[in-house]
């Protein structure tokens, strides 16, 4: 089996540092891999940073104009040669030495992704966070019934063959990307298994701002009126 990390990055400080613990991650796994760093329009100097960055494994892709993660993710899909695909953020608030626990988690399921509101989980993050993240929840439910309790974690392992069925119906390229993704993973069929995680938060950085949580929620409206109103996702591809 080989395993293909998808690491969308923007902007990221310590892609050099953290780029070498997911190889050291990755070597433990005794499998074969390889990294896909995908740079979403980054204005710093990260890109070259990341491939001075001396391994085999490693591919460093991208583009010029910052277009989202769920664009990023896309990107670098067609660049996968692997069997397995794991999602991973470039800042490591999810340490990536928990991907072994979701690759065993595999066996019994197409997809597994990380929730927060996982009983097991050791989260640490600001109040704001948790209660825009149990408000989003309650949205999702309501608009969509997806029983998952949270989408929106940025550890996720999936089948190869998963991503190359649904990727094709996924439009969002930036906030509801996950939504969208898992929506249409579950309306084709696939197992969806939700594992706890350790998120180590950053506190400096990631915070959201009052248009951020706009254009979740307008983007969030745009996936139910194609899956509830035009049926979109109901078309075969």
């Amino acid at each position: 089996m080989k395993i293909s990390f998808l690491i969308p990055m923007y902007n990221e400080k310590n892609i050099v540092k953290n780029l070498k613990r997911i190889i050291k991650s990755a070597k433990k796994l005794r499998n074969k891999y390889e990294i896909i760093v995908v740079d979403d329009g980054s204005t710093n100097n990260c890109r070259e940073e990341a491939k001075s960055v001396k391994s085999k494994n490693i591919k460093v892709v991208g583009y010029r104009d910052n277009k989202g993660k769920g664009n990023a993710l896309k990107y670098g899909f067609d660049y996968v040669t692997g069997d397995v695909v794991v999602f991973l953020d470039a800042d490591l608030d999810i340490p990536p030495e928990q991907i072994s626990s979701f690759l065993k988690k595999l066996k019994y399921a197409d997809v597994v992704i990380g929730s927060k509101r996982h009983p097991k989980s050791k989260v640490n993050y600001p109040n704001t966070r948790k209660i825009l993240s149990l408000g989003y929840r309650g949205l999702i439910k309501i608009l969509f019934n997806l029983d998952i309790k949270d989408t929106q974690v940025g550890l996720k392992v999936f089948r190869y063959e998963v991503l190359k069925n649904v990727f094709k119906k996924v439009l969002v390229k930036k906030y509801a990307f996950d939504l969208e993704l898992l929506y249409n993973a579950k309306k084709a069929g696939y197992r969806i298994i939700e594992a706890p995680i350790k998120i180590e938060f950053n506190w400096g950085e990631g915070k959201l701002g009052i248009n951020d949580i706009k254009d979740i929620f307008w983007d969030t409206i745009a996936v139910f009126y194609r899956a509830k109103i035009l049926r979109y996702y109901d078309k075969k591809n």
